[in-house]
């Protein structure tokens, strides 16, 4: 899904409407295309990295030091956060007191990845630490008082909430009762009354001005994280200089990638410096994950977000939610591919789970919906189905059907707990906040691109009109807009491993740095078939004979993956992603079919 595209302006290749309904059109303007050359001309940058770098809003002057994102010259000082200094002299206190902390975290992999960058730095300083991270289904997200007075039971001095508990008012005044100091580290978005706890460090807290709103929990982690081996540096503790924080990077690119936050700034190198360490399998759970999915390559976004993510994901979603953070403090090699291989079975389990409930949604929006065109927001809801996998489920109808969807699981008192998706420019996290506000919703909360909610099944009808009318304004209009942005035309003759090294520098792509599409105009399909589960491969040819193979993954039973199989021997302009792909040790270029339209 794009902004909007002007009306005028010409459609690329002339390609008014292709087999997926898109207009295709060039991701530049005028002035974009003014911007690319004077990349390309002053700094020596080729062509088409220009029109990539112009095309995602590089400035002319800034383009050779985006290519090179580095920590030291994109990290704010820590202090420019709120309340960061007060959380990292509380945890520096805790460190030379050596007393026990408790770390209570998210069930998803940022929370798990957060979880784990804290323990491994407490570990490192001998102070004893416990991760708790709560179970999805019968405590729900974020901090809940008994599990505080729990903790608080067993010793803690100190907790430390990571990825949560800026909106735990009351489990956090239960830690006040008992005199406990909690520290919250977060980053999701917030009203404007504050928790009582010592210290909330949360870039999207109302008053904070550092503009590092973007970053995952992780991302805020490490910058309290630094401030506070600073503190701990200028109090001459004697292990403060040997720490290596940087070699923990992997864990916090990990979550970065897996929360979808906008790669942009601080995000970037923190992608690009994770990816290094993670490539060094320095962390013996994250190895251990890798050896699970047969990596056969060099550590990539695309391993993070779709391999290594839904493996984490699966302990929270369907089993032990603290297998994941688990995994990721351990250095144990042995211990990290039992548990490993647990993840790796419930992850295939949640798949099953997963498609059935998929196509009992798409029965549900099809008989509430019809088509699910008229409707600007789509919310289905069952009784059977299991709740931590409804974010999956809103993640899917959403991709089918263009527009923001929620996903419901009702258990047997009424009580609904659902995760919806959204379409870039639509706030979903904002109109699901109104309507707890609006007392629609027992609670909930999120950010623009995704939320979560609770809901009593008398409300979900009011719950339905309260979301199309807060969407109707602002949905139809983005839908309307099916276009997709090309960043240049390229023969097969162009698509080289040495252009696929110089996209991946001006990467990682991912949210608010989208990946470059690139037509091949004109090609004539010389192969197509099925393989695997309804992907579609394809090896399409130029006039001079150079070849590219490409791929349609999830396509079979689709339109673009219908033209792609019965236009053997005849020419297409096709569109998609060029990657690296890695196979029996050797590499090639691949380009991943994203559409295609009949050349005339």
């Amino acid at each position: 899904m794009s902004e909007p595209v002007d009306p005028i302006q010409r459609a690329f290749l002339g390609i008014e409407q292709s087999v997926s309904g898109n207009r295709w059109v060039s991701r530049l303007d005028q002035a974009g295309q003014n911007r690319a050359l004077a990349i390309a001309q002053l700094h020596g940058i080729p062509d088409l990295i220009a029109r990539v770098l112009a095309g995602r809003g590089v400035a002319v002057d800034d383009a050779p030091a985006f290519l090179d994102p580095t920590i030291r010259r994109l990290m704010p000082d820590p202090k420019t956060l709120v309340d960061c200094e007060k959380a990292a002299s509380r945890l520096a206190d805790a460190v030379q007191r050596r007393e026990r902390v408790a770390i209570f975290g998210d069930y998803d992999v940022d929370g798990a990845a957060s979880s784990a960058l804290l323990s491994r730095f407490l570990k490192y300083f001998d102070v004893p630490d416990h991760i708790y991270i709560p179970d999805r289904i019968f405590e729900g997200y974020g901090p809940n008082p008994a599990a505080m007075r729990q903790l608080i039971a067993n010793g803690a001095k100190l907790i430390v909430t990571v990825d949560c508990g800026s909106t735990s008012h009351e489990a956090l005044a239960a830690a006040a009762e008992e005199n406990c100091d909690v520290v919250v580290i977060d980053h999701h978005q917030m009203g404007p009354q504050l928790p009582p706890c010592l210290a909330l460090v949360n870039p999207n807290r109302n008053d904070d001005l550092s503009g590092q709103g973007h970053l995952c929990a992780a991302g805020v982690v490490f910058l309290v994280l630094v401030a506070t081996a600073r503190i701990l540096r200028e109090r001459n503790h004697p292990r403060a200089n040997a720490l290596d924080l940087l070699s923990w990077l992997d864990l916090v690119a990990l979550a970065t990638v897996c929360d979808v936050v906008p790669l942009k700034g601080l995000n970037r190198a923190y992608v690009v410096k994770g990816l290094m360490a993670a490539r060094h399998m320095g962390n013996a759970g994250l190895a251990a994950l890798f050896r699970r999915t047969g990596l056969g390559g060099p550590v990539t976004p695309y391993h993070f977000g779709f391999l290594i993510g839904p493996r984490i994901n699966a302990g929270g979603r369907i089993g032990d939610a603290a297998l994941g953070s688990r995994l990721l403090t351990l250095d144990d090699s042995i211990e990290a591919e039992e548990i490993a291989g647990q993840l790796d079975d419930l992850n295939r389990e949640r798949q099953a789970m997963e498609a059935q409930m998929l196509a009992e949604a798409e029965a549900e929006v099809i008989a509430e919906y019809g088509d699910g065109q008229n409707a600007s927001v789509i919310v289905t809801a069952r009784d059977n189905w299991h709740p931590g996998i409804v974010g999956l489920l809103a993640a899917r109808l959403k991709e089918k059907f263009k527009r923001p969807a929620f996903a419901i699981a009702f258990n047997g008192s009424g009580k609904g707990t659902g995760s919806g998706r959204s379409i870039p420019g639509f706030d979903m996290g904002k109109m699901v906040r109104s309507a707890v506000e609006d007392g629609l919703l027992v609670k909930g909360g999120g950010h623009a691109m995704a939320a979560g909610l609770t809901v009593q099944r008398k409300k979900l009808g009011l719950v339905r009109a309260h979301f199309e009318a807060a969407a109707q304004a602002v949905v139809p209009e983005l839908v309307a807009n099916h276009v997709l942005k090309i960043d240049g035309a390229l023969a097969a003759s162009g698509a080289t491993l040495a252009l696929i090294d110089q996209l991946e520098q001006a990467g990682p792509y991912g949210s608010g740095h989208s990946q470059p599409v690139f037509a091949v105009p004109a090609h004539r399909v010389v192969d197509a078939r099925l393989i695997g589960v309804a992907h579609v491969k394809v090896v399409l040819q130029a006039l001079d004979g150079s070849r590219l193979e490409g791929i349609a993954f999830r396509a079979g039973d689709t339109p673009l993956g219908q033209l792609l199989l019965s236009s053997r021997g005849s020419q297409l302009h096709v569109a998609g992603c060029l990657s690296a792909d890695h196979w029996q040790g050797s590499r090639r270029v691949q380009l991943r079919i994203l559409d295609a339209a009949k050349a005339a």
